[in-house]
């Protein structure tokens, strides 16, 4: 599909590379984002050709939009994201986000160079990705999560077998070896939904080396949990507002698994599990970096999980602390 047609009006946003993600909140107001700052365009659309642009776009997802499914999520023909609302969800207009996620293709070296890491941590990162340690990104809206998540996945030694799991198709590490999953919503009828927790169950039988989770966001936690616990290494992303937010919700969501989960079981699952956690932040500036890497201790105290800070930038500088390890 030739995505100058399926984007039209909308093509010159696609084609520039600096422009990061597109959004339209009425046909008359479509915005942009460039290092991380909004911008409003001079573009002006009519809701016919706001409908027939994302039409186009999911002809080729095979993902539905309509009044019973009035919100989608789906990867374009370029690799973009997705995701729509339409009324009586919205007040009166489709609300659209496009995510482009230029830097889907650098390694931890490349990072380092933008100056979102020092050589010093692209390095250390890359010694603990190879020595399987299990790695969670956190961060906030558009901080750079799956971006940092790719390059980490890319560190990975080329003779494993990676399998990935995703709400929608956005990581693409430079590996040889790698499958790719991502959930199906319900028919029409809504039936044949495929959830994260049954993807992540799937891929146990698969033979994987490396399991990778896009985002954890609900109950599927539980399972990421219980399959690195189990002496399989893997790797997520999870938002939160710091490192130590970050493993405080790893240890929330198991919860919505059912009430015969608790604490005194997730907490220790949570330290045994978890290696690293690499926090990045998107700036005032516009500037995406990595705030903080914290190491799990493996320790549990009054069921809450102790946590040292390895690096953590004070606003000039990382400072090492703690937890380093070399």
């Amino acid at each position: 599909m030739d995505i100058a047609v399926t984007y039209g009006p909308l093509f010159p946003f696609i084609n520039d590379q600096s422009i990061e993600e597109i959004w339209i909140n009425t046909p008359e107001r479509v915005f942009v984002a460039r290092n991380g700052r909004s911008e409003l365009t001079n573009l002006l659309l009519t809701d016919d050709e706001v409908r027939n642009i994302i039409e186009r776009a999911l002809m080729w997802s095979g993902r539905r939009l309509d009044l019973s499914q009035p919100f989608v999520d789906a990867r374009l023909p370029d690799g973009s994201r997705l995701h729509v609302a339409i009324p009586e969800i919205t007040a009166a207009h489709w609300a659209v986000n496009i995510r482009k996620h230029l830097m889907r293709h650098l390694e931890l070296t490349d990072l380092a160079k933008l100056g979102v890491m020092t050589p010093e941590i692209s390095e250390y990162l890359q010694v603990e990705v190879e020595s399987g340690s299990n790695i969670l990104v956190s961060g906030g809206t558009q901080a750079g999560k799956t971006t940092m998540l790719n390059a980490l996945v890319s560190a990975i030694p080329t003779n494993e077998r990676v399998i990935t799991v995703e709400e929608v198709f956005e990581l693409k590490p430079v590996l040889p070896d790698v499958i790719a999953m991502q959930t199906r919503g319900a028919n029409i009828q809504g039936e044949g939904d495929i959830p994260l927790r049954r993807l992540i169950k799937e891929s146990l039988r698969m033979r994987p080396q490396r399991i990778i989770v896009g985002e954890v966001r609900e109950a599927e936690a539980l399972d990421l949990l219980i399959a690195l616990n189990s002496g399989l290494p893997g790797m997520g992303t999870i938002h939160a507002n710091s490192a130590r937010d970050a493993v405080m919700k790893l240890q929330t969501l198991p919860l919505l698994a059912g009430e015969n989960i608790s604490m005194k079981f997730v907490a220790p699952t949570v330290a045994s599990a978890i290696d690293l956690i690499v926090h990045v932040t998107l700036g005032k500036d516009g500037k995406r970096r990595i705030a903080e890497i914290s190491r799990i201790t493996g320790r549990v105290e009054n069921e809450r999980v102790e946590v040292e800070n390895t690096f953590k930038w004070n606003g000039r500088e990382y400072e090492k602390g703690l937890g380093f390890q070399r």
